[in-house]
């Protein structure tokens, strides 16, 4: 299926040694925005990896994207593949996703008030997601875990909650113990300012090994309300579930009395139709859903059965509120992005995979054509690349890798003209506006890389 923009994307991706040949960026005008932010925000960003802290070199600004393609505040083009994190499913500036954004606006960005749109975007949830009967929308995914655990408490009555180490659930407190994303990046075990009483209610396990499961359980009894997880992991890098772990999970927390959480947030929508749980057949009692289902905009959800949900407020006693919860632009951005989905789900998800395992597989390849260690992990359209010899199966063996390889290897792509995430610990994407030719240009420009990371080892 081709993106909108096609054609003139694909004449753009012929332009001669645009990836084969170093680009001499200038970021001069990126280095004066970074200089004022760093005057007016700590660290001079909104949020901590974009500082490029874990592989060196300077960040460019964004001043916009369109399909695969973002473009800095110096004009420098680079193909996207972190994709606002994942939810750019079928790139940048979709139209129907530009079109409904503009007609919204035209109305209001906001009114604090219930709108059709609400239900309109979470039929559509329901419908692909059949574990949820009912949702309520936030603004974040940290809003979203943070107000399932809140629930999944009220509703077992129980205080102690299980998450695994290398998982990231957003930055409130009792989740930032031993989490993912920026807090592996940067080497921190959590966060200061979080009380040991909060803490001290989060067991922090290893990844993909039931027998930890078992004996928190054991020493815990009748006191752990929730295990929440990353059903495929994103933010110590991609991470796959070993071969029925999810399922005993799924038994343990059903013999235990406890609720199964899926944080979908990086999944839901992206490695199939009905995210992780669809692919891997596993039906937990709620789910975390993130900014895919906004089109990019700031919005979440959590849902689950309906007893479960009943609790909120005004029904229930559990209070969560958001005066931008279901705010009607990101509404009609989601609305465009899943209506999109579902019209052509067959397509897409054929699309993703075919062309994630081609980029994925062939820079594989020419690392270990190059004599570099890299072990690939990658579930439909997210992926790692990690600079080590041992598989990946949990936090440990991916802290193992070779972060100042990785460092070297992103920069080198950035100065080709690919923009990978800047961590080892964060996964990559792509969107349905990729094309062969990106892919081939990308696997090249690997190639060079990797080359020239060997003559200079």
């Amino acid at each position: 299926m081709d993106h909108p923009n096609t054609e003139s994307r694909r004449a753009d991706s012929l332009l001669p040694n645009l990836y084969l040949e170093p680009m001499a960026r200038n970021l001069e005008r990126s280095l004066a925005l970074q200089k004022r932010a760093e005057a007016l925000l700590p660290g001079g960003v909104d949020s901590p990896v974009r500082a490029f802290r874990a592989v060196g070199g300077e960040p460019p600004f964004v001043v916009r994207g369109a399909g695969a393609y973002l473009w800095d505040a110096d004009g420098n083009r680079y193909l996207d593949y972190f994709g606002s994190w994942g939810p750019m499913v079928l790139g940048h500036a979709f139209p129907a996703v530009v079109e409904a954004i503009q007609q919204a606006a035209a109305k209001s960005a906001s009114f604090g008030a219930s709108t059709p749109a609400e239900g309109d975007l979470a039929e559509l949830v329901v419908e692909a997601v059949p574990s949820i009967d009912k949702l309520r929308f936030v603004s974040s995914g940290t809003e979203a875990t943070m107000s399932a655990i809140r629930v999944a408490r009220a509703f077992t009555g129980r205080k102690y909650i299980i998450k695994f180490e290398g998982c990231y659930h957003g930055h409130s407190d009792g989740l930032l113990v031993k989490a993912g994303s920026g807090v592996a990046t940067f080497g921190i075990p959590g966060s200061a300012g979080v009380p040991e009483e909060i803490a001290h209610y989060t067991l922090a396990l290893p990844y993909n090994d039931i027998a930890s499961v078992e004996a928190a359980f054991e020493a815990h009894r009748g006191e752990i309300a929730c295990i929440i997880l990353e059903p495929v992991v994103g933010n110590m890098g991609c991470v796959l579930p070993a071969g029925g772990y999810l399922e005993t999970l799924r038994a343990i927390t059903l013999r235990e009395g406890a609720l199964l959480i899926f944080d979908e947030v990086m999944t839901g929508f992206r490695v199939a139709h009905g995210g992780a749980q669809q692919r891997y057949g596993i039906v937990p009692d709620m789910t975390a859903l993130g900014k895919i289902i906004g089109g990019g905009l700031p919005c979440g959800a959590f849902g689950g059965r309906a007893e479960i949900m009943n609790l909120l407020a005004p029904l229930g006693p559990v209070y969560q509120a958001g005066t931008l919860s279901g705010n009607p632009l990101a509404m009609a951005a989601g609305m465009a992005t899943l209506q999109h989905l579902r019209q052509h789900k067959t397509e897409v998800y054929a699309r993703l995979e075919a062309l994630s395992a081609m980029v994925a597989d062939g820079i594989t390849a020419a690392a270990h054509e190059a004599g570099l260690p890299v072990v690939t992990n990658r579930v439909g359209a997210m992926f790692t690349w990690f600079f080590t010899e041992a598989p990946v199966t949990d936090f440990a063996s991916a802290a193992a890798s070779d972060t100042a390889l990785f460092a070297r290897f992103h920069h080198a792509m950035m100065e080709a003209g690919i923009w990978l995430p800047p961590s080892q610990f964060e996964a990559a994407f792509l969107s349905t506006a990729h094309t062969e030719a990106d892919i081939s240009a990308t696997i090249e420009a690997a190639r060079n890389a990797f080359a020239a990371i060997e003559v200079n080892a």
